[in-house]
């Protein structure tokens, strides 16, 4: 699809036409990305249709990817640990009791903290 209607080749249909309404709305649908996202990747990765493609899956892939904890990589450890403000240790056994979602080590870190706050202040009361 382009924006020549009259040409209906092969190689008219690999190239997408920003400019036309009805193109941005097929390839969205899709792609399954908004309208706003698809013109921004042929923006960034020219309008062919598989470069348009290739580059849209690309960045689904780092989204998810910056949202999962690796332990087997020491920067990210690094950079977990001192997130969360826990020791290595700490942080590699979150990883392992909630699973490796950032956002599901958090919370069971904000969890522990929790819980070691209530059990020391219980044994202050009973001194």
């Amino acid at each position: 699809m382009a924006d020549n209607k009259a040409k209906r080749g092969g190689a008219d249909r690999a190239l997408i036409a920003i400019s036309e309404p009805y193109e941005v709305r097929y390839w969205s649908k899709k792609f399954k990305v908004t309208p706003a996202k698809l013109k921004y990747a042929v923006k960034k990765a020219g309008r062919s249709a598989k470069k348009v493609e290739a580059y849209i899956k690309l960045q689904k892939h780092k989204a998810r990817d910056r949202a999962l904890i690796s332990t087997k990589e020491a920067y990210e450890v690094r950079y977990w640990s001192k997130k969360f403000k826990v020791t290595p240790a700490k942080l590699k056994a979150a990883v392992k009791a909630a699973g490796r979602s950032s956002k599901k080590v958090g919370a069971y870190i904000a969890a522990s903290k929790k819980r070691a706050r209530k059990t020391s202040a219980g044994r202050k009361k009973r001194r």
